[in-house]
């Protein structure tokens, strides 16, 4: 009864402030801006699956923001594309550039080729201001469910500050997200949530498996730096301290003082500026550069972690915290983040594939250092399969060749697409301990 009671109130509500017709005409006026920028994205992806390269055809949504036919949409959409065709709101058919990716955004930049039709320019949208949403405010999602082109759903906002701790190649370190009832579903991603002015306020790019009514979105404000960003250098460069943060909610009652402030340093990764630094695990900082920063609850962490980001990189800050009841000082200089997603390999003749070490394969699976290749994939039946290497192994050595980075490993392997009588011998790292795997030639 409680729930049938705040259903009729949301109802009397929005007849209120939006007369039935009025309403109608506003929902009418928005998707008219809107529909004329919106894409249908296929991009062909080269993959690589039980250590075989092949190539897949997905389908997402985008919408154009520029006249000269810039598309924003989601970096899951665009990533690994080697071919982009898009399609427009009148159904003609443009090849597209990937020209930026940004993997922590969940964010990526087309450019479709004009020069493909008799278009000097096509129609795009503005974006609004995601900083002035509120919770119940009406919004439209755009898109192209399960390849539904041109789609739209109905709905309002259910939070404006929604966090998700990072899931597999799911990351969202600088991001708070949007929560909407609107439908959201595969294929959806990249496409606009726009308000009732026809503005897009977020880039759809999550829903909730089994989870009804539950969509999530990008603030558009969170992408208008990115685009920034790739526009100018072609990627989005990051500073990286090494430094996993923690809220401190717990910590205050742990302690007991409620009036607290601080975030915690939850864990230093090895060889990284903190750890240089001399910062530890447990230490409390409630300073950066002379800038008070407090977290004590996990929806202000990524405030900080963009704080960080976005110093130049190489730039020395000061790190001012508390270790066991005394004030400190540190000054750290920061690196590169790095990339997040490593190139790949087939090694046909073998019958695996091998990926470049990235910061965070070194962190998950706590390498020493970034020597080695990770072996991605192993094809069944192969001599790799047979030699029990698997998915997840390091490979360190190859015969007594030490392997430094991607680039020389392939150097390595096409030296040896023949194997010799006595068989090749790989020196694996998995899970703290080290193991030899001998190819043999068939």
């Amino acid at each position: 009864m409680k729930k049938l009671t705040s259903y009729l109130l949301i109802l009397t509500t929005v007849h209120i402030l939006y007369p039935q017709d009025k309403l109608q005409d506003k929902i009418l006026n928005a998707k008219n801006k809107v529909l004329p920028a919106l894409v249908h994205v296929e991009p062909v992806k080269e993959v690589f699956s039980s250590g075989k390269r092949v190539k897949v055809q997905v389908t997402g949504s985008g919408v154009i923001f520029s006249k000269d036919g810039l598309v924003l949409t989601n970096n899951h959409v665009a990533e690994k594309a080697r071919q982009v065709k898009c399609t427009l709101a009148n159904r003609q058919e443009l090849p597209a550039e990937v020209i930026g990716l940004d993997a922590l955004t969940d964010l990526a930049v087309l450019r479709l080729d004009l020069s493909a039709s008799s278009l000097d320019t096509v129609a795009y949208i503005n974006f609004g201001n995601s900083d002035s949403l509120q919770v119940g405010e009406i919004v439209l999602a755009l898109g192209s469910p399960l390849g539904l082109s041109r789609s739209l759903s109905m709905g309002v906002i259910s939070s404006i500050d929604r966090y998700f701790e990072d899931s597999g190649n799911m990351v969202s370190p600088f991001n708070l997200w949007i929560q909407t009832d609107a439908a959201i579903n595969p294929g959806n991603s990249g496409g606009p949530l726009v308000n009732l002015n026809g503005e897009v306020i977020g880039i759809n790019a999550r829903s909730i498996f089994f989870g009804e009514n539950l969509g999530f979105a990008i603030p558009i404000n969170t992408a208008g730096l990115v685009i920034e960003r790739i526009l100018r250098d072609g990627k989005v460069e990051r500073s990286w301290t090494g430094i996993d943060w923690q809220e401190i909610k717990d910590y205050r009652n742990y302690v007991g003082d409620k009036n607290l402030e601080g975030v915690l340093i939850a864990y230093v990764e090895q060889n990284s500026p903190a750890a240089k630094s001399g910062l530890q695990s447990g230490d409390l900082v409630y300073s950066v550069n002379n800038e008070r920063i407090n977290a004590v609850y996990k929806e202000e962490l990524p405030r900080i972690r963009k704080l960080i980001s976005e110093f130049e990189v190489g730039k020395k800050i000061q790190i001012e915290y508390i270790r066991n009841g005394k004030k400190e000082k540190s000054t750290l200089v920061t690196e590169d983040r790095g990339k997040f997603e490593g190139s790949e390999f087939e090694c046909e003749s073998w019958g695996l594939s091998v990926k470049e070490l990235t910061p965070r394969i070194i962190k998950n699976l706590n390498l020493k250092n970034a020597k080695g290749v990770l072996v991605s994939g192993v094809r069944s039946g192969s001599i790799a399969d047979e030699a029990d290497v698997f998915r997840g192994n390091v490979i360190q050595f190859v015969d007594d060749v030490e392997i430094t980075e991607l680039d020389m490993f392939k150097n390595v392997y096409e030296e040896r697409l023949t194997i010799p009588e006595r068989g090749i011998m790989l020196k694996l790292y998995f899970r703290n301990a080290i193991r030899f795997a001998l190819l043999k030639g068939k």
